[in-house]
This record gives structure tokens, C-alpha cells and sequence, in this order.
């Protein structure tokens, strides 16, 4: 599997999985679920990138976090039917495997595994919501786009992101004119080219100098959490009888 958890299933874990699955598109700029919506649906993706938000009472929004093909979206609807806490948002196109909530739920309680996996993706997304508070908190806004491009390309194994300056005000939580500013200081610097397709050019060595500690700290952490814990979750017993 091009997921990341979910290639660290045994195939008795996996196939209590594997029938309920079906692979979808993940659509660019698709709103895949919003703030306040039932959870119906576990998606992990198999490449693309899609980040989860936060939308404020005054229209105002913020990326909180991304999922790529190390992830699952939709986790927590282990916990019961509730409504999701953020609206997701594909901002690099890909394929994932769906299934539903319900079913999800009933091979989390049957398989350690699952539940370990889930615990991994768990782990990982706390480090980017702790680091990613901090970071916005503390760090000037040009620093925090150069970490978030390097994040998305870190995603989706590319350095080319089809992000538009409205999409990077979303991300960001800053005005479209703070983005077309900022922009125009990492082209000016070489840390990123934009082609006649709106499309971002990356060149890493430069963003990566324009960026906070904060990408290659996470980066670092969420790594350390799939080395640890990956091992762990392929030696776990099958399924609970």
C-alpha cells in the first residue's frame, strides 16, 4: 500500500480493512469534509496532500495541520459519531482509499494493530498541532510560508505545488496582499519560481534558509514517531477473537 499506515498492517489486520475499501480521487481544492459535518468517511491517502482548517466567526481561516500519504483523515470517528472539529481541504491532488466510518470503527475494535496505527497518525498530528501553535504565535509570516511550502512539497514528493496566492492566504490566515508581498521576496531571493500555470517552484535549499526551525523540527519528530512505533505495529498480534 502507497499509505503509510496502512502498509504497516499484517494481512489479517489489513483484510478486516481491504473489502470495505475503494480507492477515490482527491480532487484539487476539494472540500472534502467541513467544520460541523458528521464524519462519514476514514480516507488515506495514497499521494496528494490535503490540510485541515480551522474557520473562524469572522470568515477568517487557518491550517492547523496536513495529511499526506503517511495519514488517515477522519480518525477520530473511532471515538462515536461526532462532528468533525475542521474542514479539510485538498491542496495537492491525489488518490486515497474510503471507507466507511462505521466499518472503520469495527476493525479498530477488533485489531490491536489498527488501533496502534491509528495511535502513530495520532502522535504525529499532535506534534504538527503543538509545533504549528507555536510556530504561528512566534515566527514572522514569511517564515511560516516558507515552512508550509516545504511541508506540502515534503507531501507530495515534489518540489513544484499547484498553490494559488488565495490558497496560501487561507493556509496562512493573512490577506492576499501579506501573500503577494511575501511571494515577491522569495522570488527575488531564488527560494521559488511561479510559471505561467500559477504553479510554485520550490528551490529547497533557499526556502529552507527563508524558513522557521520549526519544519525541520517536525519533520524530525513526526520521523522519529513512524521509526519507533512502525516495528512495534507490524509484530502485534492479529485481530481480537
Amino acid at each position: 500500500m502507497r499509505n503509510r499506515l496502512l502498509a504497516t498492517l499484517a494481512p489479517l489486520d489489513f483484510d478486516l480493512l481491504g473489502p470495505e475499501l475503494e480507492t477515490v480521487a482527491l480532487v484539487q481544492d476539494a472540500v472534502l469534509s467541513r467544520a460541523g459535518d458528521q464524519i462519514e468517511h476514514v480516507l488515506f491517502p495514497h499521494s496528494g496532500a490535503i490540510s485541515l482548517m480551522i474557520d473562524m466567526a469572522d470568515g477568517r481561516t487557518i491550517a492547523t495541520a496536513a495529511v499526506g500519504r503517511e495519514g488517515v483523515v477522519g480518525s477520530l470517528s473511532v471515538l462515536g459519531p461526532s462532528p468533525s472539529a475542521v474542514t479539510a481541504i485538498v491542496r495537492a491532488a491525489g488518490t486515497a482509499s474510503r471507507i466507511p466510518s462505521s466499518r472503520f470503527q469495527a476493525a479498530f475494535n477488533r485489531s490491536p494493530a489498527i488501533r496502534h496505527a491509528v495511535q502513530i497518525h495520532m502522535r504525529a498530528m499532535l506534534i504538527q498541532f503543538q509545533l504549528g501553535a507555536a510556530c504561528n504565535g512566534l515566527h514572522p509570516v514569511k517564515a511560516r510560508m516558507a515552512r508550509w511550502l516545504l511541508h506540502l512539497c515534503d507531501y507530495i514528493g515534489d518540489d513544484v505545488l499547484p498553490l494559488t496566492q488565495e490558497t496560501l492566504s487561507e493556509i496562512l490566515g493573512v490577506r492576499r496582499t501579506t501573500v503577494t508581498l511575501l511571494m515577491r521576496n522569495l522570488r527575488a531571493s531564488g527560494a521559488i519560481r511561479v510559471d505561467r500555470r500559477g504553479q510554485i517552484e520550490i528551490d529547497r535549499p533557499r526556502l529552507a534558509a527563508a524558513a522557521c526551525e520549526c519544519h525541520g523540527a517536525m519533520r524530525l519528530e513526526i520521523e522519529e514517531i513512524f521509526s519507533m512505533n512502525t516495528a512495534r505495529s507490524q509484530a502485534t498480534v492479529g485481530p481480537d477473537d
